[in-house]
């Protein structure tokens, strides 16, 4: 049976599928890997890596000792997290997954304020679409995930926050001439439910499209465009703390004349908050959400 040391270097050699970069990564000399891994694969009696001018492949075999070498390195950090809970204190990795609007504009004032507070704790940080942040929790990849939107979430729900949408712009200053100008409306890729709610709203609103549309790939991408003047766009309220001055902000009013809003959750499984540093961010962030 391999040691739990010959499991991280067949699970890094298996991610980096290249000698140099994991002999990199794992501080050791090309050769000095190169000699271990001979040494295991004796150990398992098969090829588990073929080597060409490419890199690395992982034979059939290699495969199945690679899905057994992850699941345990799996096994050991979560009976590492059990013990560290038991312990007096708050150490361990926090594994978190945040929608990138949030880990962009939100959570790195929450997270400097639970690293002064917890300097053992350990950061993993994963970043994407809420829907990408769903499905990290569901393969047990983090402890909690930070989404937009309304969640179909089993486990534990937490409502975090919420914030107004806006049509920003640097001429238009009332919603009723956008039928009128000939700017275009600049629209970033998102998750379909809040693409959704904005075209609901429009269609309400307008009862027809824009006249001139512009695709950008990430949010910050449209802020930036519209606050040179380009066109305008409905971006969140978190987006906006440190708009410019002369940028206009109009509230997205529903047909009730309440503001339109975007609601962020913190979602988990009940084990995860079971995790003591799993609890102290709850509290910092709680704490953040009070103050601010």
């Amino acid at each position: 049976m391999s040691s739990i040391s010959e499991f991280q270097l067949l699970s890094v050699l298996a991610q980096e599928m290249n000698m140099r970069k994991a002999s990199e990564r794992l501080f050791v000399s090309q050769p000095a890997l190169s000699q271990r891994l001979q040494t295991i694969e004796k150990e398992w009696g098969t090829k588990l890596f073929i080597r060409s001018q490419k890199g690395l492949a992982l034979t059939p075999a290699g495969e199945h000792v690679i899905d057994f070498v992850n699941e345990v390195l799996t096994k050991q950090e979560k009976v590492r997290e059990t013990i560290y809970s038991l312990q007096t204190g708050v150490s361990g990795t926090l594994k978190i997954a945040v929608a990138s609007i949030v880990g962009q504009n939100w959570l790195p004032q929450v997270l400097k304020k639970f690293i002064d507070k917890y300097p053992q704790v350990k950061l993993s940080l994963v970043t994407g679409w809420s829907s990408e942040i769903l499905n990290c929790l569901y393969d047990d990849q983090v402890h909690i995930g930070i989404i937009r939107g309304m969640p179909d979430w089993k486990g534990v729900k937490v409502h975090l926050f919420n914030d107004p949408l806006y049509l920003v712009d640097r001429e238009i200053t009332q919603p009723e001439q956008i039928v009128e100008t000939d700017r275009p409306f600049i629209q970033f890729k998102s998750d379909s439910n809040y693409y959704q709610e904005i075209q609901d709203w429009w269609m309400k609103k307008f009862k027809t499209s824009p006249k001139r549309t512009v695709i950008v790939d990430q949010i910050e991408t449209c802020k930036q465009m519209a606050f040179n003047g380009i066109g305008y766009a409905i971006l969140p309220g978190i987006t906006l703390t440190k708009a410019e001055q002369d940028i206009f902000k109009i509230p997205l009013l529903n047909e009730s004349g309440e503001p339109l809003k975007r609601d962020t959750w913190l979602l988990g499984y009940e084990s995860a908050f079971q995790l003591k540093q799993v609890q102290a961010f709850v509290e910092v962030m709680k704490d953040y959400i009070t103050e601010t």
